[in-house]
Formats: C-alpha cells, sequence, structure tokens
C-alpha cells in the first residue's frame, strides 16, 4: 500500500511538473508574452476560508440535505442516466456566469435559461424536485445554488466518477441576464482563448484539460459539429483532424442536425479517463476537444491523463472543488434563500 501511495504522489509530482513547463513555452507566436500562466493546487481549506464556506453549515440546520439531495439524485440518474452529465453542464453554465449563484435556474423573460446558449441544458427538474423535498424537511435553509453544486458531484459519482466534500453557504442571486451567457465557450474557440477564459474565473491551464474530461459523458447536437464533418473551414472538406473511421462514423451518424452524439465514442456511460484516450486517436468530437491533444500548452497533460487513470479522477475532484467556489454569494446582503429555484422570492 505505502508503494503504491508513493507511486502516486510521484505520478501527480511529474503531472504538475508538466503543467509548469506547458505554461512557460518556449514558442512566443504561441503563447502571447503578456500572459503569465502560474500553477496552484488549491486546497479545500484554502477555498473555505477564502469564501467564507463550510462543510458543516447545514450540520444543524438541515442535517437531512445531504442524504435527501443523494437518494434523489440516485433516482433520477437511474431512470436515466444522460442526466448527470446534464447536471454537470448546468453547473457550468450557473458558475462562469456571475459565480455560482443559481442565476442559471431563475426562469423568466430575459433570464439566463431563457438564452439561446441553454436551450439545451437539462436537469431543471431534478433540481427542483429536490428543493421541494428540502422545503417540507427544512424550510427556507438550503440554497439552490448550494443544491446544484452538490447534484452535480453526486451525478458525476453515479456514473464512476470520483467524489469531492462540497463546502455550503452559498446565497442564491437575484440577477439573471441572457446576454451575460454569450461568453460561454460553444467549442469552436482556440485554446489561448480557452485558457484566458479559464484564468478570468480564477482556474489553471491543469483546471482546462482536468475539467475537459466531463466529456467523457454526455452528448452533442450534430448540429453543432457538422461544419467539421462537411465544410471545414470553407474548404468543402471534413476537417483533417479526424480520424477517417470516425469521420465515417460521424458522417452517418449526424445527417440531420437535429440529432445527437456521445461526446466519448468509447464509454459514453462511464466517467473514466477514455475521453483523454479518444484524443490520442484524433477522435475528439469538438474542435476545442481535439485541439487540447495537438496544442504544446496541454497535449503533455492529454498524455498524462489518458495514461494514468487514477490521476484523472483526484484531479477532477481538485479542479471541482475549486470550480465549485467561483465568485459565490456568502454575505447576507448578496443573495438570498430560494423558496422555489425558478423564481426569486417575493418581499
Amino acid at each position: 500500500m505505502a508503494n503504491s501511495s508513493f507511486f502516486t504522489f510521484l505520478l501527480l509530482l511529474l503531472l504538475y511538473t508538466i503543467v509548469a513547463s506547458a505554461n512557460n513555452p518556449n514558442d512566443d507566436e504561441t503563447v502571447p508574452s503578456d500572459n503569465v500562466f502560474t500553477l496552484q493546487v488549491p486546497t479545500l481549506d484554502d477555498s473555505i476560508l477564502d469564501n467564507l464556506l463550510s462543510f458543516g453549515y447545514y450540520l444543524k440546520s438541515c442535517p437531512e440535505f445531504e442524504s435527501i439531495l443523494h437518494n434523489k439524485v440516485k433516482v433520477w440518474i437511474q431512470k436515466d442516466h444522460t442526466l448527470a452529465a446534464s447536471l454537470l453542464r448546468l453547473q457550468f453554465h450557473d458558475c462562469v456566469v456571475r459565480g455560482c449563484d443559481g442565476s442559471i435556474l431563475l426562469d423568466h423573460d430575459g433570464s439566463e435559461r431563457r438564452a439561446e446558449a441553454s436551450k439545451k441544458l437539462r436537469g431543471f427538474d431534478v433540481i427542483n424536485e429536490i428543493k421541494e423535498e428540502l422545503e417540507r424537511s427544512c424550510p427556507n435553509t438550503v440554497s439552490c445554488a448550494d443544491i446544484l453544486s452538490a447534484a452535480a458531484r453526486d451525478a458525476t459519482v453515479e456514473l464512476g466518477g470520483p467524489y469531492w466534500a462540497v463546502p455550503y453557504g452559498r446565497k442564491d442571486g437575484r440577477i439573471s441576464i441572457a446576454k451575460e451567457t454569450q461568453i460561454i465557450p460553444i467549442g469552436r474557440e482556440n485554446i489561448t482563448s480557452l485558457i484566458e477564459f479559464f484564468q478570468s474565473k480564477g482556474l489553471t491551464l491543469l483546471d482546462l484539460v482536468v475539467l475537459s474530461g466531463s466529456h467523457t459523458i454526455g452528448r452533442s447536437s450534430c448540429g453543432s459539429i457538422q461544419y467539421r464533418l462537411y465544410n471545414y473551414q470553407g474548404s468543402g472538406k471534413p476537417d483533417p483532424t479526424i480520424d477517417p473511421k470516425y469521420l465515417n462514423f460521424l458522417q452517418r451518424k449526424c445527417r440531420w442536425a437535429s440529432e445527437s452524439v456521445d461526446l466519448d465514442a468509447t464509454t459514453p456511460n462511464n466517467f473514466d479517463n477514455n475521453y483523454y484516450i479518444n484524443l490520442s486517436k484524433r477522435m475528439g468530437l469538438l474542435y476545442t476537444d481535439q485541439l487540447l491533444y495537438s496544442d504544446p500548452r496541454t497535449s503533455p497533460l492529454v498524455s498524462a491523463l489518458a495514461s494514468t487513470p487514477s490521476i484523472f479522477q483526484h484531479q477532477f475532484a481538485v479542479s471541482m472543488s475549486k470550480f465549485g467556489v467561483i465568485d459565490v454569494l456568502t454575505a447576507q446582503d448578496e443573495g438570498e434563500i430560494r423558496t422555489n429555484c425558478n423564481f426569486v422570492n417575493a418581499y
């Protein structure tokens, strides 16, 4: 056991060394000189102290919180395993716009939820059902933002992903603006843009590559990738970086834009590291996925995560812990505890 732990430590050290190297490439044309990428591996304690969150936040006020949430998520995922990816995506859309404040859940004209970027989002019914049960058990206590963060975690675990402790105490935001969703990546960006976007949220190059691994589950609409299959960059031909056999499959699968296709072509129902293995085989579905393998800043990380599943599982938990506390609202005057996740409270 000791040898195994030491080996894992060495692999993690190697991975972090690779990140430090990738953050300082020699190719000035690839990375603008005014960008400085730093490696920061946060601890959960750091996140709590910085954001006034706590693991025991509901210990006295709602001790049934996690058991209620866990049981509800388990039932939903057993009925429809695709909801796991949907809940992760729902949390992503929430946290990258205004922070992890539950603003994506607000359902009114002009809200994030009504935006074009949110058309394919699912999982709202899961959150609503959990909230309704919690309101019966401990009314006016648990925020929708906390529910969403914990539900995304439990859904990941249900498909074989790692568990991470979620600190609580987020308040629900009262503001949700559709046009603010325009910042959300759509899968056609270059790596520099993605790095800068993640940095703007306090996330690192390592977080970018690891959190992209959530594409080991879930699906994408064919409409979002057809340009790669038939008319890449206006050439009238497919994207040459796609593996020929995979291309043939996608062209047959995606004749209609309304169809959907798995993000992970090999094990779409399991949360594993096959996403990275697929990238090495030129089987990344989204343009941004495949770029992670070809860009010199990210390709060493892809290779490391592809070769060692335990590192992916460990680091995904660390990165998600960090992701879940982006710009949270904690002060009493910053937000509220919604009684219905779809609407702000009436005063």
